[in-house]
């Protein structure tokens, strides 16, 4: 592995010649746009499927008035389905589409786990950019299915497959390299802010994808395909993934939560029985002082990683958020579109302001969490008001355009608050737990169990909303519910842990 920088920052001479900590400042900006617009073109080249979903699977006779689609006016008779994309036009069409969905999640979530432990054992830089041009070239391929005029299912889901695989190799590539740059103060804030990249990139994609869904849905995934590939090449030129590499000051790992100077508890740090996590945020004098030397840290196993405390609970927590969620993301805009009778142009677009609440509630949990110090108590508390909430969407949200655009958006800051902190302050804390002792390279692996594990719910939400759909979206709802309330029993013990202490503390 190479120390020198990435030659396109020994370009930039902006970045040099200045006092260390103003260098080191200015590397942190960068750092966080640049993996802000990185992970925002993973998103945004994987959400052109739920609006393409709309116009691969409809009811041919409600087009026909539509002056944006192209009729054929030679005669149908009954048929509803001759305008549906093949294989996508039979009565199993819902079955089909949840099956693409299952392909790329189940794949990623696999992926996941795998990625994790690649990325601490290759350089960041190279892999994230092998990913990413990975990912483009499987988006433009999906694409390239209607412009071929491919209507092969195993060809959509072997594109499917591959794509989850590559793209698996973001999100614990770019949380490492943020957690390389950034220590555990305001880490919550700083995150939740850096993680609206996540909804920023569904409302783009949905965008680009609703500029062409009624004329040619090719390109609805060539255009972020080609987006995410272009800036894999600037990663390779360009990321820098730890302070060392470019002589930069190294951040605190140390928590700096309000109750941090007042901790009495004290810490076991014996590396084959962890501590408790309710303990967190009190440190020992001993870890204080310990300072390995980088060169000689190893990565950690996916056992030992699963050791640390918390990180079994929030990945199951994760399992059932990230289900519903991702529901969301994939069928969000065919719900719109059957239940409210909008065009999928329109339906698209009103689908982006579910993420738009996701911006705000991802902030929200991370503000609130950095302010209490108490990262399961606010996952719980906003997971216990999203289910309500999508209870109320379901019944009002298709009454007018008002009332889709409100509660999308108040559905949105409920249900993906949790997901938001989870994957990225609480995988944070976990990968630099003060039973690492301050390895920093554990950080990919824990990243990559909680995700990962999430990402195997991710899978398994859209493919049952898929096959419960037909009988109804009621029920659709009901299973999101039900998975929300899972979601919020496996963090009450974390829960009662965070709010023991806090009594003793106070």
């Amino acid at each position: 592995m190479t120390n020198l920088p990435p030659i396109g920052i020994r370009l930039l001479p902006s970045l040099d010649g200045t006092p260390n900590s103003s260098r080191t400042l200015r590397y942190k900006i960068f750092i966080l746009i640049f993996t802000f617009l990185c992970y925002t073109s993973y998103h945004l080249s994987r959400k052109p499927i739920s609006v393409v979903k709309s116009v691969l699977n409809r009811n041919c006779s409600l087009s026909i008035s539509d002056p944006s689609v192209v009729v054929n006016t030679s005669s149908h008779g009954n048929n509803t389905k001759w305008c549906d994309w093949k294989p996508f036009d039979q009565d199993n069409a819902g079955s089909l589409l949840g099956s693409l969905d299952l392909a790329y999640l189940f794949s990623y979530a696999v992926g996941m786990f795998i990625s994790g432990q690649v990325a601490e054992r290759v350089h960041l830089r190279y892999f994230l950019s092998a990913g990413m041009i990975s990912s483009g070239i499987m988006t433009i391929l999906f694409g390239m299915g209607y412009f071929w005029n491919i209507h092969n299912i195993a060809f959509f889901i072997g594109i499917q497959v591959i794509g989850g695989l590559v793209q698996s190799s973001g999100w614990p590539s770019v949380v490492t390299c943020v957690g390389n740059w950034y220590g555990k103060g305001k880490r919550g804030l700083i995150m939740g802010i850096w993680n609206s990249h996540t909804s920023v990139g569904n409302i783009l994609g949905s965008l680009i994808a609703g500029i062409f869904v009624n004329t040619a849905w090719g390109w609805s995934f060539i255009v972020p395909g080609i987006i995410i590939g272009t800036l894999g090449i600037l990663v390779f030129f360009f990321m820098v993934p730890s302070p060392e590499e470019v002589k930069c000051e190294l951040p605190d790992q140390l928590p700096a939560t309000k109750y941090t100077d007042r901790a009495t508890e004290s810490s076991d740090l014996n590396t084959e029985s962890y501590k408790e996590y309710g303990a967190t945020n009190s440190q020992s004098s001993q870890t204080s002082l310990i300072s390995l030397d980088k060169s000689k840290e190893r990565p950690i196993s996916l056992w030992r990683a699963l050791l640390i405390p918390g990180v079994i609970e929030f990945s199951l927590c994760l399992f059932f958020a990230k289900l519903v969620s991702y529901t969301f993301l994939f069928w969000l805009p065919k719900y719109i579109h059957e239940k409210a009778n909008y065009d999928p142009e329109k339906a698209a677009d009103i689908s982006t302001l579910f993420d738009v609440g996701g911006i705000f509630g991802g902030i929200s949990a991370g503000l609130l969490s950095d302010f209490t110090g108490m990262r399961a108590t606010t996952c719980v508390l906003m997971l216990a008001l999203s289910a309500p909430v999508l209870y109320i969407y379901n019944l009002y949200g298709s009454l007018s355009l008002a009332h889709s655009i409100g509660l999308s958006m108040v559905c949105g800051f409920f249900v993906n608050g949790p997901y938001a902190l989870i994957t990225t302050a609480v995988s944070a804390d976990l990968g630099t737990h003060e039973v690492l002792k301050g390895n920093s390279k554990a950080l990919s692996t824990v990243t990559a169990i909680i995700d990962g594990t999430g990402s195997i719910g991710a899978a398994v939400g859209p493919l049952l909303a898929g096959v419960i759909e037909s009988s109804g979206w009621n029920n659709v709802f009901y299973m999101l519910i039900g998975s929300d309330i899972m979601a919020l029993l496996l963090l009450l013990r974390l829960l009662y842990k965070e709010i023991s202490s806090s009594l003793r503390r106070s």
